[in-house]
C-alpha cells in the first residue's frame, strides 16, 4: 500500500530562505510551523561543514563532541551541519513532537545554531530490535519534526539543497536508503520494497535532480557507506552476511548505478569510526568518508573488528570525533578531529585537501 500519511503538501517557500529544496518524496516536503524561523542558509561562496554521524544518544558522549564542535564553532565559525543518520537512538523517535527530539538532539546541539541536514538511519526506523530497520514509516516522525525546530531539515525522506541557490558551490542529495537494508525487509508493505513505489520514486529523481545540478561539488549523503573498512563491512557484505537484502546488496546497487562517477564525494555514518577512503574502480572516482563517531565508537564494541580492506588516507576505530569540510568554488579541504570523553577537547588528527 502506497504510504501517504503526510499527503500532498507543499512546502512553504518563505521558509527556506536561499536555499533550494528540490526532491521532494512522495509524501512532500512538510511545512514549517507558525511562529518557527529556521536558521538561514549561507549566501557566500566560502562554506565550512560539520560532518557527524550516529550522534542521538543523548548520553556524556555525544555530549562530549557536541561541547568540542561549540568550541569549534567559537574559533571557527560553521555555515551548516550533517547528521548522518540514528539521529534518535535506540528505536527512534514515537512522533513528531517525542521529547526526544530535545534530550537527543536540541540540548546538546545548542548554540551550534546553523541548518543541520539530517539523515534517516536504521535506529530512527526501529521496530522490534535496536536499529533493525523494520518499521520504516517510523522516519516519518523525524520529516514531521522539520516543522518544529530552527535547526533540524529534513523536508522530507530524501532531499536536496543547493547552496547558495544562485550559482551553487555545493549541492547535497540526502538519500534515504533504508528499505534496501532493512534487517526485517518490508515483505508485507509493497510501498518500501526494493523496486517499490517509493525506491523507484527515489532513482528516478536522484538522476534527474543530479543531471540538472550547476553545482561545483556534489555530495552523496547516505547513513548506510558503500564502501567500509570497519565492522559493518561494505555494501554487499554487510555483517559478512550472505542474505539479502541485508547484507545490503541493494544499497551496492543504487551506489553504482546512480552515485558512482556523479558526485564526487559520498558522507555516510552507521559505521561507529572516522575513515577516509581513497576511490576504487567501481564507485568511479566517487570518495567514500565515513563520519560515525558522534557518540559511539568501534572500540566500545568488543564483537567488532574493522575490516581494513580498502586503501585509506586516514582511519580511526578508537576516538569519538567529527570532520569538518571547507569548500571554495575551488577547492575542498578536509579536517578529522578526535574527541576525548573526559575533558571535551578535540585535536586535529588529519587534514588534506581532497581536490
Amino acid at each position: 500500500m502506497r504510504d501517504n500519511s503526510f499527503g500532498r503538501r507543499s512546502f512553504l517557500a518563505g521558509a527556506a530562505g536561499v536555499v533550494s529544496l528540490v526532491g521532494l518524496s512522495p509524501a512532500q516536503a512538510v511545512p514549517v510551523a507558525p511562529g518557527v524561523t529556521k536558521f538561514g542558509f549561507p549566501t557566500g561562496r566560502q562554506l565550512r561543514v560539520l560532518v557527524t554521524g550516529d550522534a542521538g544518544t543523548g548520553t556524556r558522549t555525544q555530549w562530549a563532541v557536541a561541547n568540542a564542535m561549540r568550541e569549534f564553532h567559537r574559533r571557527e565559525p560553521v555555515s551548516l551541519a550533517l547528521g548522518l543518520g540514528d539521529n534518535i537512538y535506540e528505536f527512534g523517535p514515537n512522533s513528531g513532537t517525542d521529547r526526544q527530539f530535545a534530550d537527543k538532539f536540541e540540548t546538546p546541539n545548542a548554540g551550534l545554531d546553523f541548518p543541520w541536514l539530517m539523515v534517516l538511519g536504521n535506529h530512527d526506523t526501529s521496530s522490534v530490535l535496536p536499529g533493525d530497520g523494520g518499521w520504516l514509516v517510523r522516519g516519518n516522525h523525524e520529516v514531521e519534526y522539520h516543522a518544529n525546530s530552527p535547526r533540524w531539515w529534513m523536508p522530507s525522506r530524501y532531499y536536496s539543497v543547493r547552496v547558495p541557490e544562485q550559482n551553487p558551490v555545493i549541492e547535497f542529495f540526502v538519500l534515504d536508503l533504508n528499505p534496501l537494508a532493512a534487517y526485517i525487509p518490508p515483505i508485507l508493505s509493497p510501498y518500501w520494497a526494493v523496486d517499490g513505489p517509493f525506491m523507484n520514486e527515489q532513482r528516478a529523481w536522484l538522476d534527474r535532480a543530479i543531471a540538472g545540478s550547476s553545482a561545483t561539488w556534489k555530495v552523496a549523503c547516505t547513513h548506510h557507506p558503500y564502501l567500509n573498512n570497519g565492522p559493518h563491512g561494505d555494501a554487499g557484505r554487510y555483517e559478512g552476511l550472505p542474505i539479502e537484502p541485508i547484507n545490503g546488496v541493494h544499497v551496492k546497487r543504487f551506489i553504482e548505478e546512480h552515485v558512482a562517477g556523479a558526485c564526487q564525494f559520498l558522507l555516510s555514518g552507521h559505521d561507529h569510526s572516522l575513515q577516509v577512503l581513497e576511490p576504487t574502480i567501481e564507485s568511479k572516482g566517487t570518495r567514500q568518508i565515513v563520519s560515525g563517531a558522534a557518540a559511539k565508537t568501534v572500540a566500545a564494541e568488543p564483537a567488532a573488528t574493522p575490516h581494513g580492506a580498502h586503501p585509506a588516507l586516514f582511519e580511526n576505530y578508537h576516538d569519538l570525533g567529527f570532520m569538518v569540510l571547507d569548500l571554495t568554488p575551488t577547492s575542498v579541504d578536509l579536517r578529522v578531529f578526535t574527541v576525548d570523553v573526559a575533558t571535551a577537547a578535540a585535536t586535529q588528527a588529519f587534514t588534506r585537501r581532497l581536490a
